[in-house]
């Protein structure tokens, strides 16, 4: 079964240890990829929706709505995996969804570490201009 995770932007930013929206969406486009899902980060106000690879990014007047609204669209289909603090939210999600507070999704989040050697396995084959496009494309970039 497919796996989505919908993730509420702005209360994770300021649960987390990122700075800037930015942060947050590279590490979220990260964590879906390298779980073999996607997801949908929603954020509340104006701004350009726009996908990083397996990761859309999202702004909605309500972004709450638009998060209960996704879950009970998809919840029969996919494996749902809300991650907010919100409690109308995760209540109004179902009971079909799986539901993570802000703080736990963090806590066991480890983000991709950068390291400056050469990494192991496939991507230490690669030269330095091949992983760049590949983190580009990842990015959709």
């Amino acid at each position: 079964m497919a796996e989505l995770y919908l993730f509420d932007g702005f209360n994770l930013l300021h649960a987390g240890p990122f700075e800037e929206v930015r942060e947050l969406v590279d590490a979220l486009a990260g964590f879906v990829a390298m779980r073999g899902g996607r997801g949908v980060v929603v954020f509340d106000g104006v701004g350009d929706d726009i996908e990083r690879g397996p990761l859309e990014v999202r702004f909605a007047a309500h972004a709450d709505t638009l998060l209960e609204r996704l879950a009970a669209e998809h919840r029969d289909r996919e494996r749902v995996v809300l991650v907010t603090s919100d409690s109308t939210v995760a209540s109004a999600a179902g009971m079909n969804v799986v539901k993570l507070s802000s703080q736990t999704f963090f806590r066991d989040f480890e983000p991709p570490l950068h390291h400056e050697s050469r990494p192991q396995g496939l991507s230490g084959k690669l030269d330095e201009e091949t992983r760049a496009r590949l983190e580009r494309l990842r990015r959709g970039e």
